[in-house]
């Protein structure tokens, strides 16, 4: 068996930029960012930032062009492709990785603390405004063998 999913929660680097494909098919592209927060080996804490190339289809792809920009909060789930082509500027072949999505939700609007939900095709809406959970965690390391299995 074999499993490509991605499921990533960010904001919007920029923009979403919606496009009309040949056949009809509209498609939009944004970039993803996301964080990480870690303690390096002398105890210092740190923060990894990664960036994500996001492409959603059809309905979906119409919504997150209409309701999304830059610094919105979302959630994606979909799967990971990389595609190539030949630049012919350089005479060389380039290579892109993408999460091409199934699912979008719509994250926490930037002016308040409320969770607001997608009017999306693919994701379930919500009915009622939640309030976000964060996660806290521990400033301590885990030790392997405290784990009881």
């Amino acid at each position: 068996m074999y499993l490509n999913k991605a499921i990533l929660i960010g904001n919007l680097t920029r923009d979403p930029e919606l496009k009309v494909i040949a056949s009809g098919n509209k498609v939009c592209t944004f970039g993803l960012a996301t964080n990480r927060t870690y303690k390096d080996a002398n105890g210092a804490r740190q923060e990894k930032t990664e960036f994500h190339n996001i492409v959603v289809w059809g309905k979906t792809a119409e919504n997150v062009a209409m309701y999304m920009k830059k610094g919105s909060q979302i959630l994606v789930e979909g799967r990971m492709e990389t595609r190539s082509w030949d630049d012919t500027a350089t005479n060389t072949k380039k290579y892109r990785t993408e999460i091409i999505a199934d699912t979008i939700q719509f994250g926490s609007k930037n002016t308040g603390g409320s969770y607001q939900s997608a009017p999306s095709t693919n994701a379930p809406v919500k009915e009622k405004e939640e309030e976000l959970d964060t996660i806290e965690y521990p400033d301590e390391q885990i030790n392997a063998e405290d784990i009881p299995f």
